[in-house]
């Protein structure tokens, strides 16, 4: 690596603290200018802040640097540098959507490989830079993020592992610098899956990762990021994953587990350098993490790492989507390491019971490895703990959004929250999975009912998720679908199930309970429902809105083969909603030979309904009068007879 420009006078009397910034890193976007929540704002808003706060002023302010192919190539495989090197150039640009398409929440344009570069070669030099002892420590405002990427993939966001990289190249390219034991935080609240791997067998790094889990559930969708996952071989013990089992953690949590696990642990390792993956999508407000840390947290759990190495920290930003979170919660911890009077604020909260339950778990997992963790917690201490959070935001844009998943914009919440299949890309590859064009062409040629009890009774509600858009009383837009063609046709009939209503909080309509259908037929039993003829295309957008979003899929949910099948079997339960509450998809009959599907929650979710496990709630004012719209402006009731339908489905017992 060449030597970086430095600007800015600093006071010589503080820390030397280094920061990274270049605007060839907000090259990269979405190539139709599409919002994506990883866009260059992201780093622009933080560089902002800082200059605000006179910060450069008082630092080491280093230009970008461009990554070298043989450094990546110690973390990556050669196929896929090369693909990352060429894929925005020109012999790409037939080829680059469909490539994206294959991998897992990525996308390509024409300044991705620069970007790509100077971010890994960036977080690199300013390693190298604090290792020399050039710098005390140093901050890098960096993207596309990298802890996800893989040896031989992209995903989630991630381009290249630039953490991974920067580690690697110090470990193994320069010795001399006496830098043998690295300590990796990633505070991000994905598990950094692809740093673990990286370092899987090397006691050299200790990786610790604490992240939202919810039992593999949350993005990146497996069990990588579970506490029983620490490592093989020489590097068993020195990967320690904290899973968190919901949203909503915040500070308390969070420095909890710092005192309980990290710090323990950190004392023992005694790293000579400490490399924080500083992901900010855990801050308050962001609209993919779900979490409550404040930038004072976040400046605490930093402040604590600062006794450890000398003070060799360097932080690389990772992800973080709430633009004013991200920029507060940078500036919090740049001040730290400028070792400014802390960031106002306090702990207050415990945390909750469940965070307990998880660092007690970890500690008594890798107890054998570090004895500091071997003491039992003292009982005072973890029976100090705040209630669960009954009321979580959700995954989703519509009414079924999952009270355990976050606040998430919908364009992008189906390629973040849900794992896709991973598809290994070659240069060559021209040919692959069916593209969504060619399935879209095909459902949009088959007609369905599909038949809503709910909201969406109302066709001005129905049609947010046909044209997008919102109604009021909708705390939320909807995208709408790819066809944004009308239902053909709209009619109404009865069927004899039970209409209920249930669960604290829906994001879209805020507290209060909506509608569900019991997936099971009853005599005596009599739902209202309103059926809108439309394309079977149409049908899995709707589907995908109401569980996750509706932005772009790559193949249907719901094709051909299980319209076939649910004739038969009556219902068919969608296993890739990992968490949605309308993924059961119900065949109520035919109406003139076209078959009517509705789509509600499980059997097992309906037990859990009657059994009191999932809380029945009324409906809010604002809800219910979505549905007092739909039966009254479809001739079905009047406003008294409709209220007092709404009344008795809401106050009835789930038998």
């Amino acid at each position: 690596m060449g030597e970086a420009e430095e600007s800015g006078e600093m006071n010589i009397s503080e820390r030397r603290v280094g920061i990274i910034y270049d605007e060839k890193m907000c090259k990269h976007h979405t190539p139709d200018g599409d919002y994506h929540p990883e866009n260059p704002n992201r780093i622009r808003v933080i560089w902002n802040k800082l200059l605000a706060n006179n910060i450069p002023q008082r630092c080491v302010v280093l230009s970008g640097k461009e990554a070298e192919d043989k450094y990546l190539m110690a973390v990556h495989s050669e196929n896929h540098v090369n693909l990352i090197r060429n894929i925005s150039s020109k012999q790409f640009d037939s080829r680059r959507n469909r490539i994206a398409s294959k991998l897992n929440s990525i996308y390509f344009n024409e300044g991705s490989s620069e970007a790509a570069y100077h971010a890994a070669g960036s977080v690199l030099e300013l390693a190298e830079r604090i290792a020399k002892g050039d710098l005390n420590s140093g901050a890098a405002i960096v993207r596309p993020p990298g802890h996800h990427a893989e040896y031989d993939e992209a995903m989630g966001f991630c381009l290249f592992n630039n953490v991974a990289v920067a580690a690697s190249f110090l470990l193994d390219e320069r010795p001399e610098l006496g830098v043998k034991k690295i300590l990796i935080v990633d505070w991000d609240v994905h598990h950094g899956n692809g740093t673990q791997k990286t370092f899987w067998n090397d006691s050299r790094v200790l990786f610790f990762s604490v992240h939202r889990h919810e039992f593999g559930s949350f993005y990146p969708g497996n069990d990588d990021g579970f506490y029983t996952m620490i490592g093989e071989g020489p590097g068993t013990g020195y990967n320690i994953n904290v899973p968190w089992e919901h949203g909503r953690c915040g500070d308390a949590d969070y420095l909890a587990v710092w005192d309980h696990i990290l710090i323990p642990v950190a004392k023992k390792f005694d790293p000579d350098m400490i490399i924080v993956s500083a992901g900010f999508d855990a801050a308050v407000g962001d609209p993919l993490g779900g979490c409550c840390v404040t930038p004072y947290g976040y400046s605490v759990m930093l402040k604590k790492l600062m006794d450890f190495a000398q003070g060799k920290i360097m932080l690389a930003l990772e992800g973080g989507y709430n633009l004013d979170s991200i920029a507060n919660s940078f500036l919090a911890c740049v001040k730290v390491l400028l070792e400014d009077k802390p960031v106002s604020g306090s702990v207050e909260a415990y945390p909750f019971e469940s965070t307990w339950r998880v660092i007690q778990a970890v500690r008594k997992n890798l107890s054998s490895y570090w004895p500091a963790l071997a003491d039992e917690l003292p009982l005072k201490l973890t029976i100090q703990n705040a209630p669960h959070p009954h009321i979580l935001i959700s995954n989703s844009d519509s009414e079924g959004e999952d009270e355990k998943a976050p606040n998430i914009d919908s364009e992008i919440v189906q390629e973040v929250m849900e794992p896709f299949s991973k598809l290994k890309v070659e240069d060559n590859q021209d040919q692959g999975a069916t593209s969504s064009t060619s399935w879209r062409s095909e459902l949009s040629k088959i007609d369905i009912w599909y038949a809503s009890f709910g909201s969406n009774m109302w066709k001005p509600r129905f049609l947010c998720y046909i044209e997008g858009g919102q109604v009021d009383g909708m705390k939320k837009p909807c995208t709408g679908s790819m066809d944004k063609n009308l239902p053909k046709e709209i009619l109404w009939k009865i069927f004899p199930h039970r209409l209920y209503f249930g669960r604290d909080s829906t994001r879209t309509w805020g507290p209060g309970g909506v509608a569900f259908l019991h997936p099971d037929s009853s005599v005596g039993e009599k739902t209202y429902m309103c059926l809108y003829k439309i394309t079977l295309e149409q049908f899995n957008d709707v589907l995908l809105q109401e569980n996750v979003s509706s932005y772009q899929m790559n193949s249907p949910v719901f094709d051909l083969a299980a319209l076939q099948s649910i004739k038969n079997k009556g219902s068919i339960f969608l296993e890739v909603f990992k968490s949605g509450w309308y993924r059961n998809v119900v065949y109520l009959g035919n109406e003139c030979d076209i078959p009517i599907l509705t789509m509600t929650c499980s059997i097992s979710d309906a037990e859990s309904f009657k059994l009191g496990e999932f809380p029945l709630r009324r409906p809010s004012k604002e809800y219910a009068n979505t549905l007092v719209k739909g039966l009254v402006e479809g001739g079905q009731l009047s406003e008294e007879e409709a209220i007092a339908y709404i009344e008795e489905a809401s106050s009835k017992p789930l038998c």
